[in-house]
């Protein structure tokens, strides 16, 4: 089995996939792989070694193999000869007690700069790390903005930099990492009031989700920290909308946010992977959630470049 599991993640490993499925059908179960964000089957196999396999993977992943109805979360790696992969695991069963699991794939942080269209863009957050206050990141599932924004902190591993994130994603031996633990009473919030403590001289806040968390963001960006976080939205300008729906208000939102960064990766035509950003400052927020006319002209300019076909023009014109 061990040997048909590490066949399998070494598989979607080659193909650059960013979550491996296993999807339960009446004849058993459907393999697929997420890659540049399209869900690609890779085979049927039976119900029996769908089991086995997922078996094999919640064992490895410290999970209960006796529950296959309720959720469960596991983590493991996989050594692969491009480095250590992270695996994250997430199981949960249907109303016919069939099990299914996804795998999300971490890769080793590169450090090497990341592939942009424009220059500007990527000069314009690297002008931005070097003073305090809170920097946001966003885009879908896939989009690199974890990636981004660990680029950026390491740039500053001589600095004191505290992580706090659900799951960790990334390993960094340079920074000092804590991963939320709701069951242990270590939830985001609790553990940003430790964090204050220490001192850091830089925060990387996985995710604001909550009002409390936001609120405590925004204690630690007005206090003198660089503050590197992530919120969930379909533009920059719908980046700070949502901090309003949260409960701050928009003195708080100009005084502490000092730039939103929304991104794409976006295919080229030599099947090279870039990313595309929208980047505002508090201060442009128009109380709108649309995507910017400049992410539409820049899309428009990588078409009219050659960089990217005319189908992807279309799919990421508005986002």
């Amino acid at each position: 089995m061990q040997s048909k599991v590490e066949k399998l993640i070494q598989d979607a490993i080659s193909q650059k996939a960013m979550d491996i499925y296993f999807l339960p059908t009446m004849e058993g179960y459907i393999v697929s792989y997420s890659v540049q964000g399209q869900r690609i089957i890779q085979k049927e196999i039976s119900g029996l070694l769908g089991q086995q396999i997922i078996n094999y993977l919640k064992f490895k992943g410290n999970m209960s193999l006796s529950e296959k109805r309720r959720p469960q979360l596991g983590a493991d790696y996989y050594q692969a000869p491009q480095g250590r992969v992270y695996l994250r695991y997430s199981t949960v069963g249907n109303f016919l007690d069939q099990e299914s699991m996804v795998i999300r794939l971490l890769y080793p942080q590169q450090t090497e700069q990341l592939a942009v269209f424009y220059d500007d863009q990527w000069q314009r957050l690297e002008k931005a790390c070097l003073r305090r206050g809170l920097i946001l990141f966003s885009g879908p599932m896939g989009s690199g903005k974890t990636t981004t924004m660990y680029y950026f902190a390491k740039k500053f591993q001589e600095q004191a930099i505290l992580c706090i994130e659900d799951p960790v994603e990334i390993q960094e031996p340079a920074f000092l990492q804590l991963q939320v633990n709701e069951k242990a009473g270590m939830t985001y919030p609790n553990l940003l009031k430790v964090a204050l403590r220490h001192h850091p001289d830089i925060f990387i806040i996985g995710e604001i989700r909550d009002e409390q968390t936001a609120k405590v963001a925004i204690t630690a960006a007005l206090s003198g920290h660089l503050v590197l976080s992530t919120v969930h939205a379909k533009s920059a300008q719908g980046v700070l909308q949502r901090l309003l729906n949260l409960g701050l208000t928009r003195d708080e939102i100009e005084q502490a946010v000092q730039l939103v960064s929304y991104q794409r990766l976006i295919p080229t035509q030599t099947a090279e992977l870039k990313i595309l950003f929208e980047q505002i400052t508090a201060h442009d927020f128009q109380g709108s959630t649309e995507i910017s006319a400049d992410w539409g002209e820049r899309i428009e300019q990588c078409y009219q470049s050659g960089w990217i076909s005319q189908k992807d023009k279309e799919k990421y014109y508005n986002g």
